[in-house]
């Protein structure tokens, strides 16, 4: 069934179809149109799960966590300064190893306050343990929610499904809403190996010793390190599992087949523009006017950004003369996240070092500073020339300093 609704309802469909069965909502610009239109689904009975609206976001990450050890499958969304109050519980849910889902409708941070979009809420907790997939369009928002409870429940960690502020959350697009019973098979209901139960008291996640020890058994245990290699262990093994979902889910539904990049015109490409969310999809414009002009040039959105899929990314840019990543976020001091993670993945590959691809970082739109199609134009072609541009310095699009 295809229907034209806001970036929000898509996800709030997906959730629907999950079948989620507790929900935790505390409002924040621009993520309430999602949790309010929970609790219409629920409050009208189209969907059946627990709605607790809370005081905080701290809150709301806390009930999920009680939530999903119980064996619920569980779900809540923030955005900017409440995903930043949710820190603390952030690290808990990973650390804990609960296939939570939460969206991230992103928003700048402050200090000074913004309401606009930015990627800097969600780059700011990339290290957390969490996953983090990055959606482009509507469509990509309800099969990413949907993607993300299959893929948090395999390998048992958190996910968070990212996508813009306003340009997507409060945007009308078309997209197609998967068939329920369709969804039931692909995602079929939660089943923990472990839950709490009244039956079986227990503790979890109690104080844990530098070093391996015995349990109350007998049986000897990890220690806190040895649970740390282990998500970091089960993180990579989100890369392949990923795209095992993704086969699953195109074999069900005819979407999908790009489970970390998308491309566009990167065939024959000699330069590559590269981003997240739905600035790809606005950098398209750009090089269909660059591509009428002689310049070959593509572009590549990163879907899935943490686990980072560092050999994948290197085979795909690979035979490249040049990467311009355009960030709406960064790295303070240093360069943008992205920017920071491509160099990483470009240097450890084993293809020749002397034919690795330039890199040039653009940092633009912090704050929901305006992008336009003529500044990108500008920046990717004199970017996109034979031996590089001038320079290693991260550059800036869109500064108006005065006075």
């Amino acid at each position: 069934m295809q229907v034209i609704e806001s970036g929000n309802v898509a996800a709030a469909l997906g959730v629907k179809l999950a079948r989620a069965q507790v929900v935790a909502a505390y409002p924040i610009t621009p993520q309430t149109p999602l949790t309010e239109k929970l609790s219409e689904l629920i409050e009208s009975g189209q969907m059946e799960a627990e709605y607790v609206p809370v005081e905080s976001e701290h809150s709301a990450l806390a009930v999920c966590i009680a939530a999903t050890s119980a064996g619920a499958r569980s779900f809540t969304a923030t955005s900017a300064n409440g995903l930043l109050y949710m820190h603390e519980q952030i690290q808990w849910a990973a650390g804990a190893r609960l296939p939570l889902v939460m969206c991230v409708v992103n928003r700048g941070v402050g200090a000074p306050w913004t309401v606009w979009n930015d990627h800097q809420d969600s780059i700011s907790q990339r290290d957390t343990g969490w996953i983090q997939l990055y959606a482009n369009d509507h469509q990509q928002i309800i099969d990413t929610t949907l993607k993300a409870f299959a893929l948090a429940e395999e390998v048992m960690v958190p996910v968070m499904v990212c996508y813009d502020g306003y340009l997507l959350s409060h945007t009308y697009m078309p997209f197609d809403v998967p068939d329920a019973g369709l969804v039931d098979r692909f995602l079929p209901p939660y089943r923990p190996a472990y839950s709490l139960d009244p039956k079986r008291p227990a503790n979890l996640n109690t104080v844990t010793l530098p070093d391996v020890r015995p349990d109350i058994r007998g049986n000897m245990t990890h220690g806190y390190m040895e649970i740390r290699h282990l998500l970091h262990e089960d993180m990579l093994e989100a890369i392949p599992a990923l795209a095992r979902v993704d086969e699953k889910f195109k074999a069900s539904f005819g979407r999908g087949g790009n489970p970390y990049l998308e491309g566009y015109r990167c065939e024959d490409a000699e330069y590559v523009a590269v981003s997240l969310g739905s600035l790809s999809y606005h950098l398209r414009d750009v090089v269909d006017a660059l591509r009428n002009e002689g310049v070959k040039v593509g572009v590549m959105s990163v879907h899935l950004y943490r686990p980072f899929p560092a050999q994948i990314v290197a085979e795909a840019l690979k035979g490249f003369k040049g990467l311009v990543v355009f960030e709406k976020a960064l790295s303070y001091g240093y360069q943008g996240t992205l920017t920071s993670d491509l160099k990483s993945a470009l240097y450890a590959s084993t293809w020749n070092a002397g034919r690795r691809p330039f890199v040039i970082n653009y940092i633009l739109g912090l704050g929901g500073r305006e992008i336009t199609s003529p500044d990108l134009y500008h920046a990717l072609k004199q970017s996109c020339t034979p031996d590089g541009p001038d320079g290693n310095e991260t550059r800036w699009i869109g500064l108006k300093f005065f006075g």
